[in-house]
C-alpha cells in the first residue's frame, strides 16, 4: 500500500515538472503569452497583417496612493488620481504625472512606489494638464487653470511664472491656455496651448516670446477652389474662416528633435521637426520619389460609427521609435524614426471590467530609459507598465540596424522576423536594402517588389539593366547594325517592286482590310475620316468590333502587365475579365449616351455612327498602350516622365478622337460638340445610377417575393 501512495507520489511531482518545463517553453519570460489585445500591421496596400504583440503587459501603477490624514497624522488616506492628462519620465525612470482632478503633480520612483505629492502651496495649481522635467530636474507644469506655466527646482520650489507673453508679435486673440510643453537643451519653452492654431508658442528661458513653431496647414479642398473661383470677394469673406489644426501634444528626444500631433487633419497628423521648423517626417527618403505628407493613425476595420483617429499623445523611445495615443478609438500606434508603421494593437473595451492589457480612456504615453512603454488611464486614474516582447525586441532591433544604415547587420534579425511572420513586410523591405547593399540585385528587386516599394523595385531593376548592357553591349551592335543593313536593302527592293505595280494592283480586295486601313487614316485627319464614316460607308460592323475587341484587350494588359515601377496594383491579383467587362460597359454607357443626346440636341448621326465612330476612337489603346505596357517592363522610374508623358498623351488623344468623332458625325459646331461631350456624360453618370438602383430594388424585390411565398406555403 505504502508502495502504490510512493509511486502515485513519484507521478504527480513527474508530471508536476513536466508541466512547468512546458510553460517555460511555450510561454518564456518577455515572450508572447497571452495579452488582451490584437497587434497588427498594414502593408503599402492596406492589407491587415496579424503579427505577435509587440508588447505585453506587466503590472498596474499608481491606483496605491495613500496620504497621512490631516486630522491624525498615524493614519493614511487613500488618495486616488482623478483624470490626469499627462504623463512624464526623467533620465532616471521617475514619473510625473500630472493629476489634473486634484490639482497636483503625483511623483512616483521606477518601481511606482510613491515619492511625493507636489502641490505648489504657495501658488496652488488649478487643473495642470502638462508636466516636464528638465535634465537638471527642474519641473515645468502646464496649469492650465491659472492660464500660466510654472518652473520648480528639484525639491518643488518655485522658481519663476511664466504668464501670457508681453509681444506685438503675438496677436490679440491669441488665447494663451497651455496644456502641454516641453523645453529643449537652451532652455527655450515649446508650448501648446488650447486651441493654439498658430503653432507652439516658442519663449526664451525668461519668457520673452520668440516666435510661433511647427504650426499645421490649412486643409485647403477642392470644394474651396471652386468656391474662390466662382465667389466674389465680399460672398467668400462671409464664408466661415478655416483655420489649421491646433497642436494636442509635444515631447521632444535626446537629439532635440521635436514631435508634435495633432488630432483634427487628415494628414501629417505626427511632425518630427528640426531646430528650423522642418517636418522631417514628411522629407524625401531613399525609396521615395518626393516629399509627400504621410497619413496616420491606423484603423483595423472601419468603425460603423464612422469616427475618425483622432491622435492625442506622442512618445519616442531610445531608439527613435514614435508611439501614440488614438483616444478617439482607442489604438496605440508605433512607427519608426521616419514615420513607417511598426505595429498597431487594440483590443475589445468593456465598461464592466479591467483587465490587465485594457486601457479605458488613454490620455498620455512615455517610455522609460528600458524602452518600457508607461500608457496613462485617465478612466482608472492608473498607469499600465508594458515590456517588448520577444518579436517586438527582435523587430527594433533590426530596424535600428537598418536605419543606422547598417544593412548587412539587420540580415540575420530580419530574416529571423521574417521566419516568425513571413507576412510582416517591414522585414521583407529590410531583407531587400541588405541584398541591394551586398549587390544581389535580382534578390533585392524580388524583395522590394513584395514588399511593395516602387522606388527600391525600380533602383534594383535598374542596375540589374545596367549589369545587362554592359555584358552583352557587343551583341547588340552588332544586332543593331545588321538591322539597319536589312532594312537598307529591304526598303530599296521593295521601291523597285512597287514601281511594277499598277494602281489598281494596289488596291486591296478585302473590304474588311480596307475598313480597318481607315482607321489608320483617321489618325492622320480625323474629321475627314470620321465623316467618312458617316457618309462614305468606309467603316462596318465587323470592322468596329475587332478594334473595340483590340482596344479592351489592350487596355486588359496594360492594366495587369505594366511594370510594377508604374503600376502598384501589379503585386495585387488583378482579374483581366473584370478590367475587360468594365471597359466595355462604360464604352456601351457612352455609346447609348451620347446617341440619346445627340438625337434630342440637333445630331443628324444614327445609332450605327455613334457606335463605329466611338470604336475606331480607340485606336490609340491598341498602337500606343500594347507598345507601351511592353517598354515598361525594360524601364524605371528615372524615365518615368517618359512613360507618363506617352501616357497621357495616348489618352489625350482618345479624348480628341471622340470629339472629333461627335463633331463629324452630327455635324456640331465646336460649341456644339462640347455641350454635347458635357451632356453625354452627365446622362451617362445618371444611367449608372439608375442601373445600381435597379439592381438594388431588383435584390429588395426578390426578397419580399420570397417572404411572401414562404408566408403563403407555411399557411
Amino acid at each position: 500500500m505504502s508502495l502504490s501512495i510512493y509511486r502515485l507520489c513519484r507521478r504527480t511531482v513527474l508530471l508536476f515538472m513536466a508541466a512547468l518545463i512546458a510553460s517555460a517553453v511555450l510561454f518564456p519570460a518577455g515572450g508572447s503569452a497571452y495579452v488582451p489585445y490584437n497587434t497588427n500591421f498594414k502593408d503599402n496596400y492596406g492589407r491587415l497583417v496579424w503579427t505577435q504583440s509587440a508588447y505585453y503587459p506587466v503590472e498596474v501603477l499608481g491606483r496605491d496612493i495613500y496620504l497621512p490624514d490631516e486630522n491624525d497624522p498615524t493614519k493614511q488616506v487613500f488618495s486616488p488620481m482623478a483624470q490626469p492628462k499627462d504623463l512624464f519620465i526623467d533620465h532616471n525612470d521617475h514619473i510625473y504625472v500630472a493629476d489634473t482632478g486634484n490639482n497636483r503633480i503625483v511623483h512616483l520612483d521606477e518601481q511606482g512606489d510613491l515619492v511625493r505629492i507636489i502641490a505648489v502651496p504657495e501658488s496652488p495649481l488649478n487643473k495642470p494638464e502638462g508636466v516636464f522635467v528638465d535634465k537638471n530636474g527642474d519641473i515645468y507644469i502646464a496649469d492650465t487653470g491659472n492660464k500660466r506655466v510654472l518652473r520648480l527646482d528639484k525639491d518643488g520650489k518655485l522658481v519663476k511664472e511664466y504668464g501670457r507673453p508681453d509681444s506685438k508679435f503675438l496677436p490679440e486673440s491669441f488665447k494663451y491656455d497651455p496644456i502641454k510643453l516641453i523645453v529643449d537643451k537652451r532652455g527655450f519653452l515649446y508650448v501648446a496651448t488650447l486651441g493654439g492654431y498658430q503653432g507652439l508658442l516658442q519663449m526664451d528661458s525668461e519668457g520673452n516670446f520668440q516666435s510661433f513653431f511647427g504650426a499645421n496647414k490649412t486643409a485647403f479642398s477642392v470644394m474651396d477652389s471652386i468656391k474662390r473661383l466662382l465667389y466674389t470677394r465680399e460672398m467668400y469673406l462671409r464664408e466661415i474662416s478655416k483655420l489649421p489644426g491646433s497642436v494636442a501634444s509635444v515631447t521632444v528626444d535626446d537629439n532635440g528633435f521635436v514631435y508634435t500631433v495633432t488630432k483634427d487633419i487628415e494628414t501629417a497628423q505626427i511632425k518630427k521637426l528640426n531646430i528650423a521648423g522642418k517636418d522631417l517626417l514628411s522629407a524625401k527618403n531613399e525609396y521615395s520619389m518626393e516629399g509627400t505628407e504621410k497619413t496616420f493613425g491606423e484603423v483595423r476595420f472601419p468603425p460603423k460609427d464612422k469616427k475618425l483617429p483622432q491622435l492625442s499623445d506622442v512618445a519616442v523611445d531610445n531608439g527613435g521609435n514614435i508611439t501614440v495615443i488614438d483616444s478617439s478609438l482607442k489604438y496605440l500606434n508605433q512607427y519608426d524614426a521616419t514615420g513607417n508603421l511598426l505595429f498597431f494593437w487594440s483590443g475589445e473595451q468593456s465598461a464592466a471590467t479591467t483587465k490587465l492589457g485594457m486601457i479605458k480612456s488613454p490620455s498620455a504615453l512615455d517610455h522609460n530609459s528600458r524602452n518600457e512603454l508607461f500608457i496613462l488611464d485617465e478612466e482608472n486614474g492608473s498607469i499600465q507598465r508594458f515590456r517588448l516582447s520577444e518579436f517586438g525586441e527582435l523587430v527594433h532591433k533590426a530596424n535600428r540596424l537598418t536605419q543606422e544604415g547598417r544593412y548587412e547587420e539587420s540580415e540575420q534579425p530580419w530574416r529571423e522576423v521574417l521566419r516568425l511572420n513571413a507576412y510582416y513586410t517591414p522585414a521583407m523591405l529590410g531583407l531587400a536594402k541588405a541584398a541591394y547593399k551586398k549587390g544581389d540585385y535580382e534578390e533585392a528587386r524580388k524583395l522590394f517588389l513584395d514588399a511593395g516599394h516602387q522606388q527600391g523595385y525600380s533602383d534594383a531593376f535598374w542596375q540589374i539593366r545596367l549589369q545587362w548592357f554592359q555584358q552583352h553591349f557587343g551583341t547588340l551592335m552588332n544586332i543593331v547594325i545588321a538591322a539597319a543593313v536589312i532594312y537598307l536593302i529591304a526598303n530599296r527592293y521593295l521601291r523597285k517592286s512597287r514601281r511594277g505595280k499598277s494602281r489598281k494592283g494596289r488596291r486591296s480586295r478585302f473590304e474588311l482590310v480596307n475598313q480597318l486601313k481607315h482607321a489608320l487614316y483617321i489618325l492622320k485627319h480625323p474629321l475627314d475620316g470620321f465623316t467618312a464614316l458617316r457618309y462614305e460607308s468606309k467603316g462596318g460592323a465587323w470592322s468596329s468590333l475587332i478594334i473595340l475587341v483590340a482596344a479592351m484587350v489592350s487596355y486588359s494588359i496594360s492594366k495587369g502587365f505594366t511594370s510594377f515601377s508604374f503600376n502598384a496594383s501589379y503585386v495585387l491579383e488583378i482579374s483581366l475579365v473584370s478590367v475587360f467587362l468594365q471597359f466595355l460597359m462604360l464604352w456601351v454607357g457612352w455609346v447609348v449616351s451620347n446617341y440619346l443626346i445627340s438625337t434630342i440636341y440637333r445630331g443628324e448621326g444614327r445609332f450605327r455612327d455613334v457606335a463605329f465612330g466611338s470604336a475606331y476612337a480607340m485606336v490609340p489603346f491598341v498602337l500606343v498602350g500594347l507598345p507601351l505596357t511592353l517598354v515598361s517592363n525594360f524601364m524605371t522610374l528615372s524615365e518615368g516622365a517618359i512613360y507618363s508623358f506617352l501616357n497621357t498623351a495616348m489618352l489625350i488623344w482618345v479624348a480628341l478622337l471622340m470629339f472629333w468623332n461627335v463633331q463629324a458625325t452630327q455635324n456640331y459646331s465646336v460649341g456644339e460638340t462640347v455641350m454635347n461631350l458635357f451632356l453625354s456624360l452627365v446622362t451617362m453618370t445618371l444611367l449608372g445610377v439608375l442601373i445600381f438602383i435597379t439592381f438594388g430594388l431588383s435584390s429588395e424585390l426578390k426578397d419580399f417575393f420570397y417572404s411572401v411565398y414562404q408566408e403563403v406555403t407555411i399557411r
